[in-house]
């Protein structure tokens, strides 16, 4: 669940963003985010991902069964996206056909994701309240 929804209940296409990541993330390690336990590690799958990611250990977050079939260059990519996606602020987070870009694509320099350790609530009490509203209108003819 994004931060900004378990905070407040706003609900965005990023919010999706967050989730794809979640799921990326859960798929290379075989755990799930929520009852996930590591006594050296953050309360969940996000906060270990980061800790690996921030000591250069990303390889330690993948499932063996991962591990044995597939290319590991591959697996790299795919976390890098997946924190990209989970980065606590929206407007932090990529859009879907950049993810899927960046997804697809081997030589792309990809962004390096920050990691940002802080409550949802205090990213929905500096973002939330000063985001605008656009409205984009189309007309066929």
């Amino acid at each position: 669940m994004s931060p900004e929804y378990a905070a407040g209940g706003f609900f965005s296409v990023k919010s999706d963003v967050f989730n794809f990541g979640v799921i990326v993330l859960e798929v290379v390690s075989g755990s799930k985010n929520r009852g996930f336990y590591h006594p050296n590690h953050y309360p969940n799958l996000l906060g270990h991902a980061w800790k690996l990611w921030n000591e250069d250990n990303a390889l330690e977050l993948m499932d063996a069964t991962v591990r044995n079939s597939s290319i590991i260059s591959e697996v790299l990519r795919c976390i890098h996206v997946a924190l990209l996606c989970v980065h606590q602020c929206p407007d932090d987070r990529p859009g879907m056909s950049y993810v899927i870009s960046m997804l697809g694509s081997e030589t792309s320099n990809l962004p390096q994701p920050n990691a940002q350790v802080s409550s949802p609530r205090k990213v929905l009490m500096r973002r939330i309240p000063h985001q605008k509203c656009k409205t984009n209108v189309v007309v066929m003819r």
